[in-house]
């Protein structure tokens, strides 16, 4: 399943994954079932899962409250950050792009432990006033658990283990001392393998020891950890595979293409209808770019305007967002596909269209590239 858009928070788009829901109501069970009972009994039923539900959305607003520093950081530095994703682990800022120097990538790193240490301290602060002012332990409770939960955050993502914030820091010092981005990636992802496996093996003695729900969740995120450490580093080494590769080897050269006066009738009865593509390159007679038109695109009009309606009136015209050069490097073109929206670009020189390129033709670039041991 796909994760959905939740909203914004400071320009950034923030989504959910399905899989954050496990989580959230796991969490609101253990805050309302066994956290706050049992440590400040007493009070009535309904009044644990007020604090549970309370205390569970203030623990992923600060979860958020983590990614969004690392994002406002990188945006800052001129590192585009495509939004933030919540799922079952926690969250993960998503950029289009890796840190340009070491100390670009200590700074994004290592504001995210800062952020989470502050939070603590703010929810250690109101426990302590309230304490003093006698306040209700329904509210100094739930403000003492975050204050708690959020500096061991913190705690957990200096760890030296990529893609955690201290397997960051880890490469970034690696990076600064060798000069070699790639070697410093690949002693943090070493890193953080070890450490998901130490997780994983102190997680299942836990859980054989007889405290299985501790180390379940030791193990499990310790699983988590190993397979994204493993899937970034891998997903590192393809991005920079693909910096010393031109688009044109990835393109469909010379593709279909129809004019802009084509009448959209003819247009789904002559290549829709009769060919597997779902969009085609617009050019002028002379060869020259003019857009790209989609079958969406042609849905989206009346069936009884097709006559009159031509390609022209509802392609998507030609420019800089939607062309890539042959020369210009599948890395940027990744990047350019990313944002365009289309899932599709033109590959253009001197305003004559050579080719298109789509996520499938990159994919299989990268699948051959990989049979042939290229990377």
């Amino acid at each position: 399943m796909r994760s959905f858009r939740l909203g914004s928070a400071l320009g950034i788009e923030i989504r959910i994954d399905p899989s954050w829901f496990v989580i959230f109501f796991l969490i609101l069970w253990t805050f309302s079932r066994t956290v706050f009972p049992l440590d400040y009994p007493g009070m009535a039923e309904w009044t644990y899962y007020a604090m549970g539900l309370v205390g569970a959305l203030l623990f992923f607003s600060s979860l958020l409250a983590h990614e969004l520093s690392h994002s406002v950081v990188a945006r800052r530095r001129g590192v585009p950050v495509e939004g933030i994703t919540l799922f079952i682990f926690g969250g993960m800022a998503r950029t289009r792009m890796e840190s340009r120097s070491p100390g670009e990538e200590f700074v994004i790193a290592g504001v995210g432990p800062l952020a989470s240490v502050l939070i603590g301290l703010v929810f250690g602060a109101i426990w302590w006033l309230g304490d003093r002012l006698g306040w209700t332990p329904a509210v100094t409770g739930v403000a003492e658990y975050l204050g708690f939960l959020n500096v061991m955050l913190a705690v957990f993502n200096l760890l030296p283990g990529f893609p955690l914030d201290g397997g960051r820091l880890l490469r970034s010092a690696v990076w600064k001392a060798t000069g070699n981005m790639g070697k410093a990636t690949r002693v943090a992802s070493i890193a953080g393998t070890i450490l998901a496996l130490v997780g994983i093996g102190v997680g299942l003695w836990r859980a054989y020891s007889g405290e299985w729900l501790n180390g379940l969740w030791l193990a499990l995120i310790g699983w988590f950890l190993l397979n994204a450490s493993r899937s970034s580093y891998r997903q590192f080494t393809v991005v920079h595979a693909l910096e010393s590769v031109p688009a044109l080897e990835a393109m469909t050269r010379w593709p279909e293409t129809v004019p802009p006066d084509m009448p959209l009738q003819q247009l789904v009865a002559e290549h829709f209808l009769h060919r597997h593509f779902q969009a085609y390159p617009v050019v002028s007679p002379d060869g020259h770019a003019l857009g790209l038109v989609t079958l969406e695109q042609v849905r989206a009009v009346p069936e009884s305007e097709w006559r009159e309606r031509a390609v022209a009136d509802v392609m998507t015209p030609a420019r800089p967002a939607l062309e890539v050069r042959p020369d210009e490097s599948m890395a940027r073109v990744l990047d350019r596909l990313t944002v365009s929206g289309g899932g599709r670009l033109l590959v253009v020189r001197d305003g004559r269209l050579e080719g298109i390129i789509t996520p499938a033709d990159v994919a299989g670039w990268l699948k051959r590239a990989q049979q042939l041991k290229r990377i």
